[in-house]
């Protein structure tokens, strides 16, 4: 309602029969002032979205104002970023075989960092801090259920840290993505309830009993990690991951149990021979995508799916961006990027969630040492 009055008084304002009354100045200065309040709104209330319109040409010609009706423009993330300054620092970026994978979080001054599990399948993994140091790292503790791994640098001490607070924002919230240094990646707003996101994890075969009673692979979903791992069908799976299992619904509560991203081990029976693979267990929501669906949403986490609690929001995150801290308006580290889920669909864990679960890792880890 407060934007319609603002702009519905601005109009009236201008297009009056009296508007010969009002000087130019008079006219600039309540223009300016109807601006301000607009964006004042737009930051205290509602976010600028990709369907507002910019700043009509004229008013950015005369007042050399320039919007954009992006959220994570320039201004805007400049405005940010002293919330992510010291969060930042504590912010790595973790590579897998050289590569990266994801951002990770310092959690502890002698070198402990969290970040993603399943995007780290290959050694050596080596972290890079914010200042660009590179050092090998070795995961110290994992939590499967929220995929999370807790990567430990043995080189380094006296490094900064975040503390996770366990205050969940509210929907409508600004939340600000932590990236490796000053500057944020993003910035979003928080689009539901914090709720679990069901678990989707499937190899991608359909299966009968044959007459044996064993289980046999009838159908091959194609992309799926049964194919490129080359599951035919006919096969009969004899065992998961070194476990004899004998049917069909043996072989499914064994596969239920994975989550998309983790790797299968399957023995099979190939006519007379028998076959070793491994096989990659993926969401099955994305399995079923078509190509302009692909398209459109861009590359996803390996497992976006299997948490019992999230924050949704629509920063634009690549899965490599994923496993970083998230703040609220405050400064306040309330969370963890888990997921890219979709084009403008990021999933957090809560801080709820984490703190728990880090102060068991962190003891774990240090029991073994």
């Amino acid at each position: 309602m407060a934007n319609s009055s603002s702009s519905s008084s601005s109009s009236n304002l201008l297009n009056s029969s009296n508007l010969s009354h009002y000087g130019v100045r008079t006219i600039r200065f309540a223009a300016i002032g109807c601006i301000g309040a607009v964006v004042c709104l737009l930051t205290d209330a509602a976010p600028l979205t990709a369907q507002e319109p910019k700043a009509p040409a004229w008013i950015q010609e005369q007042f050399g104002i320039q919007l954009s009706n992006r959220r994570d423009n320039g201004s805007m993330m400049k405005l940010v970023t002293p919330l992510s300054v010291q969060a930042g620092q504590a912010t790595v970026q973790v590579l897998s075989n050289g590569k990266p994978v994801a951002l990770g979080a310092i959690v502890a001054t002698d070198g402990y960092v969290l970040t993603k599990r399943s995007e780290l399948s290959a050694d050596p993994l080596r972290v890079r801090l914010a200042d660009g140091r590179l050092f090998h790292a070795r995961i110290a503790a994992v939590r499967r259920s929220t995929d999370l791994a807790l990567l430990h640098i043995d080189e380094v001490r006296k490094l900064p840290r975040v503390d996770f607070d366990t205050e969940e924002p509210e929907i409508g919230s600004f939340l600000v993505s932590a990236g490796r240094g000053k500057t944020p990646i993003g910035l979003g707003v928080v689009g539901a309830v914090p709720r679990a996101i069901d678990h989707k994890g499937r190899l991608g075969v359909a299966l009968q009993n044959d007459s044996r009673g064993q289980a046999r692979v009838d159908v091959v979903w194609p992309d799926s990690g049964a194919d490129e791992a080359g599951v035919l069908r006919g096969d009969r799976i004899i065992a998961v991951n070194g476990h004899e299992e004998t049917g069909q619904q043996q072989v499914i509560l064994a596969l239920r149990g994975l989550y998309p991203g983790e790797t299968v081990h399957l023995t099979l029976q190939r006519e007379e021979s028998t076959v070793e693979v491994e096989a990659q267990i993926r969401d099955f929501r994305l399995m079923q995508e078509s190509e302009n669906e692909v398209r459109v949403n861009g590359a996803r986490s390996l497992r976006l799916s299997g948490f019992d609690r999230v924050l949704q929001h629509d920063t634009v995150l690549e899965p490599d961006q994923c496993g970083g801290p998230v703040l609220d308006t405050s400064g306040k580290v309330v969370g963890l990027n888990i997921a890219r889920a979709g084009r403008i669909v990021s999933y957090a864990l809560p801080g709820s969630i984490i703190r728990p679960q880090l102060i068991e890792m962190l003891q774990e880890a240090r029991a073994q040492k």
